[in-house]
């Protein structure tokens, strides 16, 4: 049960919708995919023809292309406005991309997510900034729409989880969300499959993107910050997807005695920025001034001009919240 009554109101909201889309933010990691797909298949189990709606022109994710549902996507010239969307893991509207103008021209949005930033954009919105994804919220309302989840359901919503708790190593990793991942088990998720599937299928060119980014590590104050890069050649040269770089910032995650890391992918006069901290840093406060947004320990940006001038005015910004 979530507090305030937000799950009745967000079952009755499904009922009496006559259509309803469901999308979530660009560049969709895990529980994007996963908290998505398996809403999706959770309304579809009760009679509700639930479209899941991709946030670009670009495929579903290779990494989670494997999980159940993933060809009912559609692309938004694909649809029209619904009667309901539902907007899952996406703080504000930017966030979803191609997908925003079908959010407000729905007659309802309903917004479930658990970024502490949440701009309360949705007719109904459902945020709770201490759950451990998207995924385990939407596993939490399953049973007000009178959902029996099976192993597809399950499936979807256990990779959203594992994933964003970076296979159950971080610090949003609770009692709660291992009682979570123990109830998906019960309902046939093959942990195994979902290991390799997400974790280890890399292609050549992932791997030779990996290589790419150690190489480049470089550490700053005594080691505590370290960052990377990959740039558009680094891709074109490897073979590489970009949707397989998705876990690159976690190779440099790795690095012992570093309390903040950064990736930063280079792209025509801009850079995206991911950001980690381990330790208790604020990272997500760090994003915010820069425009973007996330939560404390894992958070990101968009920087528009060049990696120097970036560096000059980031690290600085880093250096502060270590203290």
């Amino acid at each position: 049960m979530f507090p305030g009554g937000e799950d009745v109101h967000f079952a009755e909201s499904i009922r009496t919708a006559s259509s309803v889309v469901v999308g979530a933010h660009v560049d969709p990691d895990g529980d994007a995919v996963g908290s998505t797909l398996g809403l999706v298949l959770a309304l579809r189990s009760i009679g509700i023809d639930a479209s899941p709606v991709l946030p670009s022109s670009d495929a579903v994710p290779q990494t989670y292309s494997f999980l159940p549902g993933s060809e009912l996507y559609r692309h938004v010239a694909d649809l029209t406005a619904p009667d309901l969307f539902i907007a899952l893991d996406t703080p504000g509207f930017a966030r979803l991309g191609d997908a925003e103008p079908l959010a407000r021209d729905a007659r309802k949005l309903i917004v479930i997510d658990h970024h502490p930033d949440n701009a309360r954009y949705g007719t109904l919105s459902i945020v709770d900034a201490s759950a451990s994804s998207v995924g385990a919220m939407v596993w939490g309302l399953l049973g007000t729409l009178g959902v029996e989840p099976d192993a597809r359901i399950a499936t979807c919503l256990y990779t959203a989880l594992v994933t964003d708790t970076g296979r159950f190593s971080y610090s949003n990793t609770s009692p709660e969300a291992l009682r979570t991942a123990a109830s998906m088990l019960e309902a046939g998720v093959d942990v195994q499959q979902v290991f390799t599937d997400v974790y280890e299928s890399r292609s050549v060119g992932a791997l030779a993107l990996i290589g790419r980014t150690l190489e480049r590590i470089t550490c700053v104050q005594d080691g505590a910050i370290a960052y990377s890069w990959v740039t558009d050649d680094d891709f074109a040269e490897t073979g590489a997807l970009k949707a397989e770089s998705e876990n690159l910032i976690d190779e440099v995650r790795a690095l012992r005695g570093a309390r903040i890391v950064f990736l930063m992918k280079l792209n025509a006069g801009a850079v995206r920025v991911s950001l980690r901290a381990k330790g208790g840093a604020d990272v997500g406060s760090v994003a915010r001034a820069f425009g973007g947004g996330g939560h404390s320990a894992a958070a990101g940006f968009t920087f528009d001009g060049e990696v120097d001038a970036l560096l000059n005015v980031l690290l600085p910004a880093l250096t502060e919240v270590l203290a």
